[in-house]
């Protein structure tokens, strides 16, 4: 977008301050303040009974006045916002001061589609109950709203206190704008659904790889050219924090199979594995997705949005270990395409993962599912299609901002 000409503020957590503006964007801190590395917060959020609870009534819903005022003079000068389905501040904002709104997702499960309705972590075992009768999907739905609106009662308080009607749901409908939706996932993952917002525009998924995007250190580049392609076994960003026992295990998996490893454990020194180092297994703090994962043998990930467009981009297949919030939902679609199985943290258990992995690297339908569906998301543009889709809407914003001023 700023090489297409326009001013571009991103506004985020200030510990992403540095990277930000090593990406030459101008930055704005919005609260709350929280550290990405903060091992006890991670696991509050990341339990996949009550996490996303904890997440909207402890940490979203405390921190949306502050938001509010953290974002209110960049809202009124901006001739387009784009919110995040929790950057609950956005929306109430753009409604209050005239301003031009788009939204998006990261993942199908944002549009909580009675059509195709959604796993949710504290009970996966619906999912495929409520696939099967249309009452039981609608029903469950209509569940989770009941539910979800009582963890976002402070967005009702603070529309009240600026004298603005109670709006619609937070998090169903409320976060959508009416005039452009962005689906930034691949369209291999969900297709548009009867009660989707109609402005929908799924565009492919934004990659993202930090700033050595292009760079992998000389200790991984030598251990790939040395071997067999290995195993790489990463938690993304998030549940990275909350490992557990996740990289002891796959250590132990991997050598009762014979396999060469990469595990991306993070800047925690919790997650080295307690076992032996070997020339069969490296551990590495991060390296980029996009240079890893083609050479990988397969992937076991959180399946999250981000990790899981780019193993998807690898053409291999996967075990996805999902933790929370959407990576249950972005698993099952995964498993749906025959290019990954599934296995809940609580099961994640070296024999059992050694068994599945085996299963993943011996039939033939796994990897002839994930080369072609890698190859159908490597084709994919999201970036472009998301660029333009923005770009339409905002040279409207701002022919429309140069003629009726903010409020």
């Amino acid at each position: 977008l700023q090489a297409r000409g326009h001013f571009v503020t991103l506004a985020t957590l200030p510990a992403y301050r540095a990277e930000v503006e090593r990406e030459g964007l101008t930055f704005l801190a919005v609260g709350p303040d929280l550290d990405p590395t903060d091992r006890a917060l991670a696991a509050r959020i990341m339990d996949a009974r009550r996490g996303t609870e904890y997440l909207f009534r402890h940490v979203l819903m405390p921190g949306v006045r502050q938001a509010w005022a953290d974002l209110r003079d960049a809202v009124a000068a901006a001739d387009l916002v784009i919110s995040h389905p929790v950057t609950f501040a956005l929306p109430l904002l753009c409604e209050e001061l005239g301003r031009p709104w788009a939204s998006y997702v990261l993942a199908p499960m944002s549009f909580f589609s009675a059509h195709d309705v959604p796993v949710f972590p504290p009970a996966p075992w619906l999912r495929p109950l409520a696939a099967r009768s249309p009452w039981l999907s609608r029903r469950l739905v209509a569940v989770v709203r009941d539910v979800t609106r009582g963890w976002t009662t402070e967005v009702a308080r603070l529309r009240a206190e600026r004298g603005l009607p109670p709006g619609r749901h937070p998090v169903f409908e409320g976060q959508h704008s009416a005039t452009l939706v962005l689906g930034l996932f691949s369209p291999l993952l969900a297709s548009p659904q009867p009660d989707w917002p109609a402005n929908v525009r799924v565009t492919g998924a934004i990659p993202y790889n930090g700033p050595q995007t292009h760079v992998l250190s000389d200790d991984l580049a030598r251990f790939l050219a040395d071997g067999p392609p290995p195993i790489v076994f990463t938690l993304g960003t998030s549940a990275v924090a909350a490992a557990g026992p996740f990289y002891d295990e796959s250590v132990k998996a991997v050598r009762a199979l014979g396999h060469r490893a990469v595990l991306l454990v993070g800047q925690h020194a919790e997650n080295q594995p307690s076992a032996p180092a070997g020339p069969d297994v490296l551990v590495v703090p991060f390296a980029p997705h996009v240079r890893l994962f083609p050479r990988a043998a397969a992937i076991v990930h959180q399946g999250g949005a981000g990790t899981l467009h780019q193993a998807l981009a690898s053409g291999h297949p996967m075990l996805v270990v999902p933790h929370a919030h959407d990576q249950p939902d972005n698993a099952y679609r995964a498993e749906r395409l025959g290019v990954a199985r599934v296995l809940r943290p609580s099961r994640y258990r070296a024999r059992r993962v050694a068994e599945v992995l085996r299963r993943l690297l011996g039939e033939p339908s796994y990897a002839q599912a994930a080369e072609r569906v890698g190859a159908a998301v490597r084709a994919e543009d999201g970036v472009s299609a998301a660029c333009d889709a923005i770009d339409a809407t905002s040279v409207a914003a701002s022919a429309r901002s140069a003629i009726t001023p903010p409020a």
